[in-house]
């Protein structure tokens, strides 16, 4: 089978369309032909590297999955030959006291399509049975691969940072694949959302998602600007994932007992920090990356119930997939970029 993969670090060159031996299941297991995939940083991160971390080269890329199953293990009793399927990106021994509690992304082994095991930018792939999703027969595959990763996340991160109705929350970086998504799901709880992003247009596309306020962060201070919005005090939560070139600007703005939720830091892995204004200001610094199975859950049944929407900014074939890495990368996108994987 033709799969992208990445057999060391590097710029757009190293993602090579290959031909490799298609997965073979084992008895828990589906085999998937593959119709749409989705482009995270992460795949951006594992073609790049990451100073200080090891990925697993060689690595077919491809965290966020859509298809139609092809084969079934003899153990599996929920899919069959011919269902159209997306694919939890999360996985990790079935058995471990974290899984078996409901938390399965805090289990020691736990990995991510991608990025610790194939993933699904290839013909075909394989998956635990228990990591499938049944698509709605509207739903198309090139949404159902939007939405997997970025809105566990999302809903992860405001669940942990236990947003109210009424609660204010400013989120960063608006044309962002899982601030798209947040914006979507604050609001379905009953928030007021403020975002950041640095075109007027993406802040036009933020507001037709819900957001009540945008700020222009190349051209104003986001800090004044929530204030401004939100009140002197400041706003209850911060949603972000930029890290050293918000992080100042975001103790600011919280008001006395908010709550800084975190999933990434794009621009940088260390920030000055002020024990004082933390223990002062009774302020909550929360970190979260992925969620249990039981927030990717929920959240697919609200996407299915059309109560939240995949953003696709542009769909791109997998022949272009080096094309497709290189927009994410200058930040054009507003939501998120897939492969469409029909044609080779």
């Amino acid at each position: 089978m033709k799969a992208v993969i990445v057999r060391e670090h590097g710029g757009f060159d190293k993602l090579r369309i290959e031909d490799v031996d298609a997965p073979k299941i084992r008895p828990d297991e589906v085999l998937i032909a593959v119709k749409a995939a989705g482009i995270n940083h992460l795949d951006l991160w594992v073609r790049k590297g990451v100073p200080g971390h090891k990925f697993p080269l060689p690595m077919v890329l491809g965290t966020d999955v859509a298809g139609i199953v092809k084969e079934v293990g003899s153990l599996v009793r929920n899919a069959k030959v011919g269902d159209r399927v997306a694919v939890m990106p999360g996985f990790a021994d079935a058995t471990s006291d974290e899984a078996l509690s409901g938390n399965i992304h805090l289990a020691r082994d736990y990995g991510i399509f991608g990025e610790t095991r194939n993933g699904g930018c290839a013909e075909f792939m394989d998956a635990p049975a228990v990591n499938l999703m049944p698509m709605p027969d509207w739903m198309s595959f090139t949404d159902a691969a939007a939405c997997p990763l970025v809105f566990l996340t999302a809903y992860t991160m405001l669940r942990k940072a236990n947003l109210q109705p009424g609660e204010t929350v400013l989120m960063h970086a608006a044309g962002s694949g899982v601030t798209s998504a947040g914006i979507q799901i604050a609001k379905l709880l009953g928030a007021t959302v403020i975002t950041t992003a640095g075109s007027d247009d993406k802040l036009a596309k933020a507001k037709a998602l819900g957001a009540d306020h945008g700020i222009n962060y190349r051209t104003q201070d986001f800090v004044e600007e929530a204030k401004k919005f939100a009140g002197r005090g400041g706003v209850d939560v911060v949603f972000d994932h930029i890290g050293p070139d918000t992080f100042a600007g975001n103790m600011k703005v919280l008001k006395w007992g908010g709550r800084l939720v975190t999933c990434g830091s794009t621009s940088g892995a260390e920030v000055p920090l002020n024990l004082r204004a933390v223990f002062f200001k009774r302020i909550s610094i929360i970190g979260s990356t992925m969620g249990p199975k039981s927030d990717q859950l929920t959240v697919w049944k609200l996407l299915c119930q059309k109560k939240l929407a995949p953003v696709v900014d542009r769909v791109f074939p997998v022949a272009q997939v080096a094309n497709a890495h290189e927009y994410m990368e200058t930040r054009q996108a507003f939501g998120k970029v897939v492969l469409d994987l029909g044609q080779w």
